[in-house]
C-alpha cells in the first residue's frame, strides 16, 4: 500500500482579499543535467502519475512496433477532449487494425472537454468508448498487440505481456523500479513512480536521439491540440513554449520538460487540476522560462457575480523557504 505523505502549501485561492482555500502538494524542479534545483514536499515518494505516464507508455508501444501516423502517436499519449478531430484520429487507428469501436476496453464516457461534451449532448449523443479521453492509448495498445501476435481481448490486464513491457519501459525511463501497479480510470494499469522519476523521464524524452522516445516527444509537440484539446493547459503550454513537452494527469499531476533547460513534476494532495497547472508554471518559471502563455496559466481568476474577485495563484515565497 502506498500512503502519500502530506505535502507543503503550494497554491492559494484568494477571494475578496481572503485566502479561501489552500492546496498542498509536492513539486520538483530539475536542471538540464538532471540535478535537483528545488524540491518542495516529498517528491521522492511513489505516486500514481495517472495520465502523465502516457508518454512513457507510448514509448513502450513504439518499441513494440506500433506504426501509426504522427497524429496517431500523439493520441496514444493523449488525454483528449473528445472533440471531432480527436475522435477522427482514433477511428482511423481502429480502422487501420480492422477494429470496431466496441473492441476498445476503456469504459464508455462523455467527451472530457466541456465544449465538446455540450455539443455531443446537444446532438443527443451518449457515452461512447471512442470519446473516452484514453481511447487513443487503448487503440494504440490494440495495434501493438496485433503487431506482436498477442491476444487483443483482455489487453488491459496487468498480467498481459503488453502491460509487462510497458511497466518495464516506464521504469527504465524513470530510472527507478515501478513501486506499484494500480488500475487507472480507463481500466489499464497505472504504474507508480516518484515525482523525481517522472521529471527524469520527461527530461529523457526531450533529449532523446532518433528512436521511440524522440518519436513520441516529436509527435506530441507537433500536435499539441491532440494531446489535450481546446483551452486545455498541456495543449496551451506546448503551443506557446516552443519545444516544451507537457502532460497532465488526473488527481493533480503534471509534468513538463524542455531540452537544454530542465524538467518539472507536480502532485497536488487533494487532486485539484487548477493547483497543478499553477504549480507547474511556477516550476517552469524557476527554470527561467517566460512568456504570455505562462502568465495566462499562472493565475486562474476567481469570480463572484460574474466579476473577477480573486485568483488561484502560487503561494508567495515558495522557492525561498
Amino acid at each position: 500500500m502506498i500512503n502519500l505523505r502530506s505535502g507543503a502549501p503550494l497554491v492559494e485561492v484568494h477571494r475578496s482579499g481572503v485566502v479561501e482555500s489552500l492546496h498542498r502538494g509536492h513539486l520538483v524542479v530539475l536542471d538540464a543535467r538532471g540535478e535537483v534545483i528545488d524540491a518542495v514536499g516529498a517528491p521522492a515518494q511513489p505516486i500514481f502519475p495517472r495520465s502523465s505516464n502516457k508518454p512513457m507508455q507510448a514509448v513502450g508501444l513504439r518499441e513494440l512496433g506500433l506504426s501509426v501516423s504522427s497524429a496517431g502517436l500523439a493520441l496514444a499519449a493523449a488525454s483528449h477532449s473528445g472533440e471531432p478531430r480527436h475522435v477522427a484520429v482514433v477511428q482511423a487507428m481502429l480502422a487501420q487494425g480492422g477494429f470496431a469501436e466496441d473492441d476498445l476496453e476503456c469504459p464508455p464516457d462523455w467527451p472530457l472537454g466541456e465544449a465538446a461534451r455540450d455539443e455531443w449532448i446537444a446532438a443527443r449523443g451518449g457515452r461512447t468508448r471512442v470519446r473516452m479521453n484514453c481511447s487513443g492509448k487503448h487503440a494504440a495498445m490494440m495495434l501493438a498487440c496485433q503487431a506482436n501476435g498477442w491476444p487483443v481481448d483482455g489487453y488491459p490486464a496487468a498480467d498481459h505481456p503488453l502491460q509487462g513491457h510497458l511497466a518495464e519501459t516506464v521504469g527504465q525511463l524513470a530510472d527507478e523500479p515501478v513501486a506499484g501497479v494500480g488500475v487507472d480510470g480507463c481500466g489499464a494499469p497505472v504504474f507508480a513512480i516518484t515525482l523525481l522519476g517522472l521529471a527524469h523521464a520527461y527530461a529523457r524524452l526531450v533529449a532523446a536521439r532518433p528512436g521511440p522516445e524522440a518519436d513520441v516527444a516529436d509527435a506530441m509537440r507537433a500536435h499539441p491540440e491532440l494531446v489535450g484539446g481546446t483551452d486545455r493547459a498541456a495543449s496551451r503550454l506546448m503551443a506557446g513554449v516552443p519545444g516544451l513537452l507537457a502532460k497532465d494527469g488526473a488527481e493533480g499531476v503534471f509534468a513538463a520538460a524542455l531540452a537544454g533547460t530542465g524538467s518539472v513534476a507536480v502532485k497536488i494532495d487533494d487532486g485539484a487540476a487548477r493547483a497543478a497547472e499553477c504549480a507547474l508554471v511556477a516550476g517552469l518559471r524557476r527554470l527561467g522560462l517566460t512568456g504570455a502563455v505562462l502568465d495566462e496559466q499562472a493565475e486562474t481568476p476567481v469570480t463572484g457575480g460574474g466579476a473577477t474577485v480573486g485568483t488561484v495563484r502560487i503561494r508567495p515565497g515558495l522557492f525561498t523557504r
